[in-house]
């Protein structure tokens, strides 16, 4: 065997388990996902090492970039990465335009991640238009894509990613 070759189980590798943030586990494989597929709990998937793996998680389950998962029986534990994707990035000026954007694009239920210094969305022209109109500067680029989960989601999160709340459906 080569040394830069993968040792690839027998057939697809059922991830079962998020582990807990914190919890240490040696991971083999990446898997890079956009946002959308982080919300989905059962489909199949390869690896970036071309591994094919199949997620049968808890309906509800949202993953967040740098996730842990692993089998039942612990043999193969992948860590999950978000998928730089085309995304609109919102900033402004001042706090106050960026807060006034956040309450609009919540009323619109928008999936947003809110980073200190800007908010980020899928490509959407018209919400577009409406952040221009509001004052902010908004960017088409390629780049990973963190909504936040939700008020009940039970996965609330600040920048520093920090442990997860649980595994609760959203509304």
């Amino acid at each position: 065997m080569a040394a830069n070759a993968v040792n690839v189980p027998a057939g697809i590798a059922t991830l079962t388990r998020r582990l807990a943030r914190g919890e240490r586990a040696e991971f083999r494989y990446r898997l890079l996902l956009t946002a959308e597929e982080r919300t989905r709990s059962r489909l199949r998937f390869r690896t970036v090492e071309g591994v094919p793996v199949q997620l049968m998680l808890p309906r509800g389950t949202v993953l967040r970039d740098g996730d842990l998962l692993a089998s039942e029986d612990g043999a193969v534990c992948v860590r999950v990465r978000a998928r730089p994707e085309p995304v609109l990035t919102a900033r402004a000026n001042d706090r106050l335009t960026l807060l006034r954007a956040a309450y609009h694009l919540g009323n619109r239920h928008v999936p947003v991640e809110i980073g200190e210094d800007y908010l980020r969305l899928g490509p959407d022209p018209v919400l577009a238009q409406m952040l221009e109109q509001l004052g902010l500067v908004v960017v088409e680029e390629v780049a990973p894509f963190q909504p936040e989960s939700g008020a009940y989601g039970g996965n609330a999160h600040s920048h520093e990613r920090p442990a997860h709340g649980g595994d609760h459906p959203h509304p």
